[in-house]
């Protein structure tokens, strides 16, 4: 019987730059980073989760759908909050580019969609409390 997710793929361009984004910028922590034989295995995630996301090498927003419009799909990552709009102006200050200027509200909740140095699409949730 499957159990947990173990990892998701994001690809990067830049490994060095996209771990400097999703730690420093997005605040994710480091937790894998090992020479492999396909490559350097590198992978962050969010504290006390035990899904990773492997930041592996590769065309620039090369999971994303073609031609996407901005709200035609989530992101190949989406993230929660327990309070968006704050992390919104957190994520802002650290320099994360956002494709509104403020979150916006939808039916289950309020949403925000970013973008990696390499193009990638992050989408930022908050669920709407019953």
């Amino acid at each position: 019987m499957l159990t947990n997710i173990m990892y998701v793929t994001i690809y990067v361009t830049d490994q060095d730059r996209a771990l400097e984004f999703y730690t420093e910028r997005l605040g994710l922590d480091k937790r894998i980073d090992v020479a492999g034989p396909d490559g350097r295995f590198l992978t962050v995630g969010v504290a006390d989760s035990p899904v990773q996301i492997i930041l592996w090498p590769h065309a620039a927003a090369a999971g994303q759908p073609a031609a996407v419009g901005r709200n035609a799909a989530p992101g190949p990552l989406i993230l929660e909050s327990d309070d968006l709009r704050k992390d919104f102006e957190l994520l802002r200050a650290r320099g994360v580019t956002f494709d509104t200027s403020e979150p916006e509200d939808y039916p289950f909740g309020v949403r925000a969609e970013a973008t990696d140095p390499d193009g990638n699409r992050i989408s930022l949730r908050q669920q709407r409390k019953p």
